[in-house]
């Protein structure tokens, strides 16, 4: 069974800001409301990737930047190439002002054009 899992072909990444120092539990809740709003969007307009990346078990990645600005170009490069984005803003009824962006979900896509945009960023 294992042996299926080194054969992905797509994944979805999230992108997350580390100059907000969320605590886990917000950044958990950022990072699964990041992954959830992509898979609809990609169910919606790109369905091929989204069932193939659903079929093959949902294979999700958790990147890190600085900041906003860091996070805002990776956005740009992403969207203008196509791939399915999602930024998360915040309610701001607990560690943050409301309105503060603190995630950029990516995809699902093949895994060559999300590298081609977040291939240099480190785990968080």
């Amino acid at each position: 069974m294992f042996g299926l899992f080194n054969n992905f072909k797509y994944k979805q990444v999230v992108v997350v800001r580390e100059d907000l120092k969320l605590s886990k539990g917000k950044l958990s809740a950022q990072v699964a409301h990041a992954a959830v709003s992509c898979a609809i969007k990609a169910e919606k307009n790109k369905n091929k990737y989204f069932s193939d990346w659903f079929s093959e078990g949902q294979k999700k990645v958790v990147l890190k930047v600085n900041d906003l600005e860091s996070l805002l170009k990776i956005f740009n490069e992403a969207k203008s190439v196509g791939l399915i984005t999602e930024l998360i803003k915040d309610a701001g009824l607990t560690e943050i002002p409301p309105g503060t962006i603190t995630v950029l979900g990516i995809g699902p896509a093949p895994e060559e054009e999300i590298d081609r945009v977040v291939g240099n960023l480190k785990l968080l």
